[in-house]
């Protein structure tokens, strides 16, 4: 099938237009052979007609939508100028990626905004993968050049072009960063940090504001930097080329001049500056031409300050850098010399010898200013021998002093470049290879062209040349590495256009020969160009309307030069007479700069001076001009790139605007054909750019082979299916492992492939159709079939219910009727009972008022008698108990008198002191007393109640007469008279008013004790949920307060062990120091040691003891300001200086000298002071922040209990009984303690006792021996171990140091720790301080150094660590304040161990943290090929290949090939030594748990950020290849009981991100279901993951972009807190607690200590 064929209705083709460059369209219809126009639809939905003609051709073909954003372009189907436009607009606009891969160019467009692409995180995921395997960045560039160095050997260089603007200088700045972070940070060397340093400098000084850039470099520069044998960077060099000194003195509008000249006058204040006397940036001619002094988002100051850190870390002193400052300001004050014309026509000029900016310049120089200003008025001429002084014009005059400038600058900047290369310079050793970094001009083209634009193209076309022969290269070695027969394939060669410029009687010979010429002229020039190279040359030509300009056709575009100033350029003149004057300078540095000016300088003298140079000499410097120089620099340039193994960035300027993601495609085109990105895509569509394995096109076509085929016929079978498939043989080539096809081949095979799905599914489609024809067919039988059946029987139901409807009308009539009936008859009998009883209820109601009526008057009668009766019993009963009150007042009175005379007499005080006896018989007496008063108040009260229940029973007698009397005389009562009538009805009627308005009243007060009610039960609920809230709010205030305190202690805990590690980081810097100086100083020839001495006999460090006080520490980056080999950011600080300030700073820190001067070797010295200086530093800091972390616990615990008390409600009603039982308590406690400390007497005389009963005359004699040992109270020896101060050393080589491994791992668990406890117990015991704690010391050294020892053995580092914890737990357990109220058993010891418990504490922080390093070590190189490259899962990857081209270069793999892939077993295996290590020494579970923790987290951090950063990963299979690699982990931490310590929650990033690649991604719906799930991933990671999911086959879709700002919406939505990170810290350092174990006291007799230690040298005691 031809490509032709392709051109089918709906294909996307691509047609020209003027405003896009390229637009898509589709065919409306096929295109046949011989159609004259193409029927096209627009995007926009515009119809347009494409004329097809020999000329233009057909339009070219879009690619798949699959391969939209794809970021490598040589990936594409159709490789041509439209899709490369198309694909980067995609990736920088849609998915706001700025890198693509081209082929082996990296295309970098400017983003014009800061993105977080370029931590060490990101640096750390680089580090070590495949170029190929991860999203393209300047990183992975960096990378490959850098394993591509330490594998093959082979020096390389980075090439990064582009124009001004595009962010070359950033590119170049990340990539030496990134050689700074990988080669230098293992080794700990101070290189890497001078190389960083160079950049500010160089910019300060090499960069300016342009219209097209706020810092573009303008000059080029090619770092060359050296790594060891390790790979370690171990120093760097530097070429510059064609520095822009023009714009000293000249800057276009909106333009500023270098840097430094604004950041000195924006630092005139300071006072070190003053003596400058500069002014503000307007004031200077050289600096306000621009009319543009800021730059928006940009402080001077402080970009002065970071370039006088730089010279500070480069070794550059102070006075030196003033003198620096003094020569530039003198160049600004040079520019403001005003000189003056004078004499007839003005050509003569002269200098004011009062002029102020003259004095400034003379003195901040030290040359006469007399001098100067007259030489820069005048000159000197070389006439038939005699030397002539000759005036010169105002303009002359102006352009001298102009190029005075120029040279000046240029001297400093060539002598700042020397420094910095010196600076840079390795002393150690010579560089094995190197990496060159090459940040150069790209092609320039503008309106008004001149020398520098020459030079810059010239420049690019030879760079260009080297790039189209290196791509060529490249594709010759891969055709011949799969012995392909190729072809040559031709690319423009643009050798003819470089024969131009720098061949015989090219461009630059014909501008040296004319600067050579007395009378040269540009006129004279042009005419010799127009008459060498106007019919010659192709690549030339002649304007029409210029006769002193030419235009040269250079591979990116045609440019126009004009003529003038390329003389005055070239020559680069400045006059002998000043530079003299400069070499006679009193500085040092002036005079050093002109000094050796041919040599440093690109200056040419106009005149020789007879005094100074011979003719031949002169003659010879006329040559070496600018070009001339250029020419030699380029090309020794091209020979060290050639010697290399190159790599391209290519930087694109998006728009001109400088506006963040806006896409130009007019700019973006200009600089794709300018910087050589068409021209690689062209030379790979020449020849076979889509390469397929064997196995990847079988995968991929599978269904247009016929028949199955074994492993072993796949490559015959591809080539009988390929023969059948394309027929025309030329489109396709075998290669031994790879089958090769021409452009757009792939798309024949896709269409094939399409058209073959398509008949397969549309036969698959009729047979599903029929199948549910059938099946709909049977359905609409079975449904009528149905209807019919309940149609008919709801007929008959139908029938049914009529006849029961008339039948019940029937019944309801008759009943009806009956009822209607009833109702009236019952109507009329209930009416009738009703009158009935109202009617009898009437006339009984009467009657029994009549009856209520009597007895309330008889009642009121009884009460009347009552009351007066009670009345006067109360007065004879008040009268009589006041009797009675008197009498007995006057008998306790005497009674009183007469206790007191008593209590007076002796004799009461002796009946006090014998006891309470008397006092308990009359308490006794005196209850006897009370009970008899009782019993008679008791017969008082019941004689009382007799006699009220008599009178009460004569009352009811008196009534029941009463009314028997009134029974008995009804007659009288009827005779009532008319009066009492009257008077008994008002009674009635006042009664009735009065319980109507007590009824009122009533009613009135249970309304309000309702109200009252309600409002007690209001207010008491209120109440409650006051002080239920209350309560609340101080639980919350206690819980918060709790949770800061343990958030504070975790981060000061994981502060301290950051301290922890950087000090054994100084440490093992600090025996490296040692062992080099050590070796630098041994004689030559052999020299024989004694082999008995160890080297645990000498501490490790200069300090023996670790970091006191609580774990309270500064945080890292204070850490890193007294740190050996970082900077300091003070600007006193000097590298290469003298140790001034390191002395002043121990003496401020009261540090001592002694052992530090006796060391040889000054690196080794100054190294010691150092780590001694931070120690005692870190000791300050760690006191006050203990002291001030206690006193905030002490407020917060205050601040707890006052919360508490407040929360408590005042108890009034049991308040004495609390006291009283506290008081109680209190009396028990003491009297606990009283009967304690007794028993604690008794112990200690009977463990007296047991010592001089166990030692007999041992201690007798040992007292007289030595009577001023203090012997232990109550200590005894029995079970210890006794070490001789003589046999320590020895103790510790053989029981520590010395060990061998399977000797050690056979050990009893915590044997050394034991046997050195007991040993430091019996120094503790005898009273010998000194001893014990140099044991202790001792141990720790050895301990140190056996670690050091096997830093890489797993079983041996957790055997020190169950040690380290064992020995730290005894001490803790035999201390004083630990042992206090212990068992009888347990000795405490006598001196203070504190320090040499935080001492083992650091230790075993220290094996803690090297065991994880250990297990990191192992697992680092196979996380991301175990967690997201391995299959586990098998038959994921299939046939769902996506359509891409293998074009990996060789040999970036790094794994060997045949070797096997790493997969989770491997991972679970290096897990599974780190626990089996850790069970073996039967080490906490916790301690367990937090080691997994710290592992998982490295797993899921390191894994998570690869697969940010690898668009091959995001994608559904491998989403659920991914969860269920996790899956395998999380079920191999519960299967051993580690899920609880934190293990399993570290993972749960990865695990949403798995989740997410799974999830559907079309829907509203789907994306709040995605928020809501992935809660932990921020939203850059979403978003992250969102770009880069890239469908691996037909069946899936793209996500859109719609969705993906939906997904963004609802994240902003969810605002959840997170920090706005990408990556995650994968070096992230969880704290680590050790729980306190007390271990069970053994002794000597329970420990077998085998003979293989030999350590029977101790004494059991």
């Amino acid at each position: 099938m031809a490509t032709t064929e392709l051109y089918t209705k709906g294909a996307c083709v691509w047609v020209p237009d003027p405003e896009s460059v390229w637009v898509s369209a589709r065919l409306l219809r096929d295109f046949s052979q011989g159609d004259q126009q193409l029927q096209l639809q627009l995007g926009d939905g515009r119809e347009v007609s494409y004329p097809v003609t020999a000329t233009t051709g057909l339009p070219p073909l879009g690619n798949p939508d699959i391969l939209e954003g794809e970021n490598d372009l040589t990936a594409l189907t159709f490789l041509h100028e439209p899709a490369v436009l198309h694909n980067l607009r995609v990736r920088f606009l849609d998915y706001s990626s700025i890198y693509t891969y081209c082929g082996i160019v990296l295309v970098a467009i400017n983003p014009y905004e800061q993105l977080p692409i370029y931590g060490e995180e990101v640096i750390d995921a680089y580090s070590g993968q495949d170029m190929a395997d991860m999203e393209p960045h300047i990183f992975s560039v960096a990378e490959d050049a850098y394993r591509t160095m330490t594998r093959e050997e082979k020096n390389q260089s980075i090439i990064i072009s582009g124009e001004s603007g595009s962010g070359k200088t950033v590119s170049a700045k990340f990539t030496m960063r990134y050689f700074a972070v990988v080669g230098g940070a293992a080794q700990q060397t101070s290189v890497e940090e001078r190389v960083l340093a160079s950049n500010p400098i160089m910019e300060a000084i090499g960069n300016a504001k342009t219209t097209r850039n706020d810092n573009s470099s303008r000059f080029g520069k090619y770092i060359e930097i050296g790594f060891g044998r390790r790979g370690d960077i171990i120093g760097a060099n530097m070429r510059t080329y064609l520095l822009e000194k023009s714009r000293v003195v000249f800057q276009a509008s909106m333009e500023r001049n270098y840097h430094i000249f604004y950041q000195l006058c924006a630092s005139k204040d300071l006072p070190e500056m003053r003596a400058l006397k500069l002014e503000a940036a307007e004031s200077f001619r050289y600096t306000n031409q621009g009319q543009e002094t800021q730059i928006p988002g940009t402080d001077d100051v402080v970009e002065l300050e970071r370039t006088r850190n730089a010279f500070t870390v480069l070794g550059v002193q102070s006075d030196t850098q003033m003198e620096l400052f003094r020569i530039l300001a003198a160049i600004l004050h040079l520019g403001n010399i005003n000189i003056q014309a004078s004499g007839r026509g003005g050509d003569r000029s002269y200098i004011d010898t009062d002029d102020r900016s003259l004095a400034l310049f003379a003195k901040l120089l030290g040359v006469e200013g007399a001098q100067m200003a007259h030489w820069l008025c005048h000159r000197r001429l070389a006439v038939g021998g005699e030397m002539l002084v000759k005036p010169m014009a105002g303009q002359q005059a102006a352009e001298a002093r102009d190029a005075l400038a120029k040279h000046i600058y240029g001297q400093l900047f060539s002598w700042t470049v020397q420094r910095l290369n010196a600076a840079l310079r390795t002393q150690r050793e010579k560089p094995k290879s190197f990496i060159g970094v090459l940040d150069i001009y790209g092609f320039e083209t503008f309106d008004r062209n001149s020398f520098e634009q020459f030079c810059i193209n010239y420049a690019n076309e030879k760079l260009q040349q080297q790039f189209n022969r290196h791509v060529f290269h490249l594709e010759q070695e891969e055709y011949v590495r799969e012995e392909l027969p190729w072809s040559r394939i031709e690319f423009s060669d643009n050798q003819p256009c470089i024969d131009l410029i720098e061949g015989s009687l090219g461009l630059l010979d014909l501008l040296d020969e004319e600067c050579r010429m007395p009378k040269g002229s540009e006129e004279s020039w042009a005419r010799k160009l127009y008459d060498q190279h106007s019919t010659r040359s192709a690549h030339f030509r002649k304007p029409r309307m210029s006769n002193t300009a030419f235009i040269i056709l250079h591979f990116a575009d045609t440019v126009q030069y004009e003529c003038d100033g390329f003389l005055d350029k070239n020559r680069d003149t400045v006059f002998e007479e000043p530079i003299n004057i400069m070499r006679a300078s009193q500085s040092e540095l002036v005079a050093e700069l002109f000094q050796q000016d041919s040599a440093g300088g690109a200056a040419t003298l106009s005149v020789p001076n007879g005094n100074l140079r011979s003719g031949k000499r002169a003659h010879r410097e006329h040559k070496l001009t600018v070009g001339f120089q250029f020419r030699q620099s380029l090309q020794l340039l091209m020979e060290t790139l050639n010697s290399t193994t190159p790599h391209y960035v290519r930087c694109i300027k998006p728009n001109d605007l400088k506006e963040p993601f806006v896409f130009d495609p007019k700019r973006a085109v200009q600089q794709l054909r300018a910087c050589g990105v068409l021209e690689t895509i062209r030379i790979s569509a020449a020849g076979y750019p889509s390469r397929w394995t064997y196995e990847e096109f079988f995968s991929r076509y599978r269904v247009l082979l016929r028949g199955s085929l074994s492993a072993g016929e796949i490559r015959a079978g591809c080539q009988r299916a390929l023969s059948e498939l394309i027929p025309d043989p030329e489109q396709y080539c075998f290669g031994k492992t790879k089958v090769f096809f021409r452009a757009g081949q792939v798309a024949v095979l896709e269409k094939l492939r399409a058209e073959r799905l398509h008949a397969a599914s549309v036969v698959i489609q009729s047979w599903v159709r029929g199948w549910l024809g059938r099946r709909r067919f049977l359905c609409l039988r079975w449904a009528a079939l149905t209807l019919q059946r309940y149609a008919r029987g709801g007929l008959a139901r139908r029938r049914a219910q009529i006849l029961r409807y008339t039948r019940a009308a029937l019944v309801i009539q008759k009943t009806y009727r009956m009822v209607t009936v009833r109702q009236l008859y019952r109507m009329i009998r209930e009416a009738t009972i009703t009158i009935q009883a109202y009617t009898r209820g009437l006339l009984v109601r009467k009657n029994y008022r009549k009856l209520l009526q009597e007895r309330a008057a008889v009642c009121l009668q009884a009460a009347m008698r009552g009351w007066l009766q009670r009345r006067a019993y109360g007065r004879v009963r008040a009268a009589v108990v006041l009797m009675q009150c008197c009498v007995r007042r006057r008998r306790a009175r005497r009674e009183l008198q007469k206790l007191r005379a008593e209590a007076r007499s002796v004799e009461r005080f002796r009946e006090l002191n014998k006891g309470m006896e008397v006092k308990l018989m009359q308490l006794q007496l005196r209850a006897d007393q009370q009970t008899r008063e009782s019993v008679s108040l008791r017969e008082t009260l019941h004689a009382e109640r007799e006699a009220h229940s008599a009178e009460l029973e004569q009352l009811r007698s008196s009534l029941r007469r009463m009314q028997v009397q009134l029974q008995e005389q009804p007659q009288r009562t009827r005779k009532i008279s008319e009066r009492e009538e009257e008077e008994r009805r008002r009674i009635e009627e006042k009664a009735i008013s009065d319980i109507l308005q007590f009824t009122q009243e009533i009613e009135a007060l249970k309304t309000e004790r309702d109200c009252l009610l309600k409002d007690k039960e209001e207010l008491s609920t209120r109440l409650q949920e006051q002080e239920k809230a209350q309560a609340d709010c101080v639980q919350r205030a206690v819980s918060q307060a709790g949770e800061d305190v343990q958030a504070e202690l975790e981060e000061e805990r994981r502060r301290y062990q950051g301290l922890l590690r950087d000090f054994t980081r100084l440490e093992q810097r600090y025996d490296n120091l040692r062992d080099m100086s050590l070796l630098s100083e041994r004689p030559r020839g052999h020299r024989r040691t004694d082999s008995a001495q160890s080297v645990t006999l000498e501490p490790l460090s200069p300090v023996t003891s670790s970091f006191s006080g609580s774990p309270a520490f500064p945080s890292p980056e204070e850490v890193r300001r007294v740190s050996v080999t970082s900077p300091t950011p003070t600007p006193d600080r000097r590298v290469l200086g003298p140790d001034g300030p390191l002395n002043a700073l121990m003496e401020e820190v009261g540090v001592a000298k002694d052992t530090a001067d006796k060391m040889q070797g000054e690196d080794l010295r100054h190294a010691y002071d150092a780590v001694r200086v931070a120690n005692k530093l870190l000791e300050n800091q760690l006191l006050s922040q203990r002291w001030q972390w206690e006193k905030e616990l002490a407020a917060l615990r205050q601040q707890v209990e006052g919360l508490e008390r407040g929360r408590a409600p005042p108890e009034t009603a049991n308040s004495t009984e609390l006291q009283e039982l506290q008081e109680q308590v209190e009396v028990r406690e003491l009297e606990c303690c009283r009967l304690r400390q007794q028993l604690t007497d008794l112990r200690g005389v009977a463990a007296l006792r047991r010592v001089l009963s166990f030692t007999g005359p041992t201690v007798s004699s040992s007292a007289r021996a030595a009577p001023s040992a203090p012997l232990r109270r109550g200590g005894s020896t029995a079970g210890l171990l006794e070490c001789r101060k003589r046999d320590e050393a020895k103790l510790i080589k053989n029981l520590i140091t010395d060990v061998r491994v399977d000797t050690a791992l056979s050990l009893p668990l915590g044997l050394p720790a034991r046997v050195l406890f007991l040993c430091v117990q019996q120094a503790d015991c005898s009273g010998d301080q000194t001893r014990a704690l140099s044991l202790c010391t001792a141990a720790i050294a050895g301990i140190k150094a056996a670690l050091k020892k096997h830093s890489g053995d797993l079983d041996m580092t957790a055997l020190w660590l169950k040690n380290t914890c064992l020995l730290a737990d005894l001490l803790i357990q035999h201390s004083a304040k630990q042992a206090g109220g212990a068992s009888e058993e347990l000795l405490p010891l006598a001196f203070d161990f504190s320090e040499t418990s935080r001492a083992l504490s650091d230790l075993r922080i220290q094996a803690y943290q090297q065991l994880l390093s250990i297990s990191e070590s192992r697992l680092q190189p196979i996380i991301v090929p175990a967690m997201l490259e391995s299959e586990t899962i098998p038959g994921l990857s299939g046939s769902a290949g996506k359509l891409v081209s293998s074009r990996k270069r060789a040999g970036s793999d790094p794994r060997p090939a045949g070797s096997e892939a790493p997969s989770m077993a491997a991972v679970l295996r290096e897990l599974g030594a780190l626990h089996a290590a850790l069970s073996r020494q039967e080490l906490p579970l916790a301690l367990q748990e937090q080691a997994l923790r710290q592992l998982s987290h490295l797993l899921a951090a390191t894994a998570l950020n690869s697969l940010l950063l690898r668009k091959d990963m995001c994608c559904w299979n491998r989403g659920l290849q991914i969860r269920y690699n996790v899956s395998l982990l999380e079920e191999w931490l519960r299967g051993r009981g580690l899920q609880a310590g934190g293990a399993v929650a570290t993972l749960e990033p990865l695990i949403q991100a798995a989740q997410l690649l799974q999830m559907s991604k079309k829907s509203e719906s789907d994306a709040a279901a995605m928020v809501q799930t992935c809660h932990v991933l921020s939203a850059q990671q979403i978003v992250k993951i969102l770009t880069l999911y890239s469908p691996q086959s037909d069946a899936e879709e793209r996500v859109t972009l719609n969705f993906i700002r939906i997904v963004q919406g609802l994240l902003r939505e969810r605002s959840d807190g997170q920090p706005p990170q990408l990556l995650l810290d994968a070096h992230r350092v969880f704290p680590v607690t050790f729980p306190h174990q007390p271990p069970p006291a053994q002794g000597t007799e329970q420990l077998a200590i085998p003979e293989a230690l030999k350590i029977s040298f101790l004494r059991r005691a």
